[in-house]
């Protein structure tokens, strides 16, 4: 049964989007051709891919169990079409990356205007979210993410700094008003701002020194999403509300503006920088080949590693 592959985008488009209008967006095209393409595809297969209501649209049994296929799939036929990008004097297309949050923040706003300056005929896609995804299943080229979180069989590169600090600070007010923690422990008689794993479980501050690890489960009047809500945690501290504990990189523009002050700084761990990862068993795209090329070029002799 021949299928249209411009009509399995549309159905892969609006069912990872969860909607014609929110994939008519991420696709780039209108939602009333996305409705067209899958209507189209559902009287070939004769069988209903979608559910639609007024408020959602997810995929029948039958969706569900194609999108998991197809994904892959169109990948594959994606990366073996690209083979052609490399007789072009530049890469062209589309990169989709996806990130958690931080590094959208603080890793790729160095990167990316100087690489899209480099390849203008590269579009770069951004998908932050903190969630563990599976990029090929997600329709994404490639992911950022820390080395304790790489899938196997993943080719990584290192991207953006090397080695990170995780840092707690408050406001000098409050600090005034309720004294300046000397031991990570101290913290559980103070006002936490806390937050919270797209997986539900809750962030845990993890302090060292010395070879001594401390782990504190923080507790106070503020629980926040990672990630998502994250600036709402530190403009609490900025207003006194309780301490905060975030990447330092976060929280540097507030150390130095002295509207936070650095708390059991003695204690900050610090851990090895994030990669940019991707599937070591397919054809590379020729723009996340030149994305890899740039940030490679950029950091200097570095090594690549199989995951």
């Amino acid at each position: 049964m021949r299928a249209d592959l411009g009509d399995l985008q549309a159905f892969l488009a609006v069912a990872r989007a969860g909607g014609f209008r929110e994939g008519a967006r991420a696709a780039g095209t209108s939602a009333s051709g996305l409705s067209e393409a899958v209507r189209r595809l559902e009287t070939r297969l004769g069988v209903r891919l979608l559910h639609r209501t007024t408020r959602s649209v997810r995929p029948t049994e039958a969706g569900a169990r194609l999108m998991e296929r197809l994904g892959p799939a169109i990948g594959e036929v994606e990366a073996a079409l690209d083979v052609v990008n490399g007789f072009r004097d530049r890469p062209a297309g589309t990169l989709r990356l996806n990130v958690p949050v931080s590094a959208a923040r603080l890793v790729l706003p160095r990167i990316v205007p100087p690489f899209l300056a480099a390849y203008p005929e590269i579009r770069l896609e951004v998908i932050a979210e903190d969630s563990f995804v599976d990029v090929l299943a997600a329709g994404c080229d490639a992911g950022i993410r820390y080395d304790e979180r790489l899938e196997a069989d993943m080719i990584a590169v290192p991207i953006g700094p090397r080695v990170q600090r995780f840092a707690t600070a408050a406001a000098p007010a409050y600090l005034r008003r309720h004294g300046r923690p000397q031991h990570p422990r101290d913290l559980l008689g103070h006002a936490c701002l806390g937050g919270r794993f797209a997986s539900g479980a809750m962030i845990v501050w993890e302090f060292e020194r010395g070879g001594e690890v401390v782990r504190i489960n923080a507790a106070g009047p503020l629980l926040v999403s990672a990630g998502a809500a994250t600036d709402l945690a530190v403009a609490a501290a900025v207003a006194g509300t309780g301490i905060v504990a975030l990447f330092e990189d976060w929280l540097r523009p507030h150390l130095d503006s002295g509207a936070l002050e650095p708390v059991l700084e003695a204690w900050w761990p610090s851990f090895p920088g994030p990669f940019l990862y991707f599937p070591g068993r397919r054809l590379v795209p020729a723009p996340l080949r030149a994305f890899v090329d740039f940030i490679k070029a950029a950091a200097g002799p570095t090594t690549s590693r199989q995951g």
